[in-house]
């Protein structure tokens, strides 16, 4: 990707890219801004449990899992041997991530607050090959690829890697291998067919409707798959659905107070328990009022973007 730079008179300049030297300077950048990027809360950097060193511990407040990340700058290595060896250290010691997330955040979480079966490993690099995209490319493998440039003037990108549409499943890969498969077995990686499963074609369609109106409010708005809702997301959620299986339960990510809902059509559950993320919340049982929602849903991307 080639990136330029735009003058007041309307001419372009071709930016050129000023390579990490080190990777230390990568997990620094990420280490400083981890909520902003991946909406991650920093444990601890320089985890070391059974001899082995973690670069990043962190942990994901909206899935409440533990997330390791590793930064790499050389290109020859097997992410998926490598992210299975992490998972696999993870899932049999939990006590001592527990621990750690209590002593360093000088918090009280519980075991059973985690939901490990949502850990995952992330490695982040300038660049991947194309045969480490292809080993992860895997619709339920619990491991992330992030490529990070920088680029003169302090201008930094940074992409996830996304899985493709027609990724098949790692199961039956790995069920030859008593480790992997005892790890995979223990993780789930929520799909939107998770979501849709014995779901009635009409909901399905209904689903489909209001899905493509939030895609069509703005370009690059990206969908994750949670356990219990399906995240729309522009840098943050903006709204979260859950599919029922007579109707859509639809939230909009903006605190009390910040939505102009003038028909009162969603429902303030600020102080009552909910699945989705945001104040504000409407049952939909077919598109009567999508037009009007949409125009509610806009107001919390305007917001991320202000």
């Amino acid at each position: 990707m080639k990136l330029y730079y735009l003058s007041n008179k309307g001419s372009i300049s071709y930016l050129k890219e000023q390579p990490f030297k080190l990777e230390r300077e990568i997990q620094n950048l990420f280490e400083a801004n981890l909520q902003e990027v991946m909406g991650l809360q920093l444990v601890k950097s320089e985890f070391s449990i059974k001899n082995k060193r973690i670069d990043t511990l962190a942990y994901d407040p909206e899935s409440k899992a533990f997330i390791i990340i590793e930064y790499k700058r050389n290109k020859n290595i097997s992410v998926v041997d490598q992210g299975f060896t992490y998972l696999s250290l993870m899932l049999e010691n939990k006590a001592d991530f527990i621990v750690e997330y209590n002593e360093t955040l000088k918090s009280s979480l519980k075991r059973d607050e985690v939901d490990w079966t949502q850990t995952r490993v992330a490695f982040v690099s300038t660049s991947f090959t194309e045969n480490q995209k292809t080993a992860t490319n895997f619709k339920d493998i619990a491991i992330e690829l992030w490529e990070v440039k920088r680029y003169e003037n302090n201008l930094i990108s940074i992409n996830e890697v996304r899985k493709s549409k027609s990724a098949e499943s790692i199961k039956p890969i790995t069920q030859n291998n008593e480790k992997l498969k005892s790890v995979t077995e223990q993780l789930k990686v929520y799909t939107e067919e998770d979501h849709l499963k014995r779901k009635s074609d009409d909901i399905t369609e209904l689903y489909e409707t209001y899905k493509t109106a939030i895609l069509n409010l703005s370009d690059n708005i990206e969908v994750e798959y949670r356990k219990d809702y399906i995240a729309f997301k522009k840098n943050s959620n903006i709204a979260d659905i859950t599919v029922q299986r007579k109707g859509l339960k639809l939230w909009i990510n903006l605190k009390k107070g910040q939505l102009d809902d003038p028909k009162n059509l969603m429902r303030d559950v600020s102080e009552i328990g909910h699945w989705g993320n945001g104040d504000y919340e409407v049952v939909v049982k077919d598109d009567k009022h999508l037009e009007y929602i949409m125009s509610l849903v806009k107001q919390a991307l305007e917001n991320r973007q202000s």
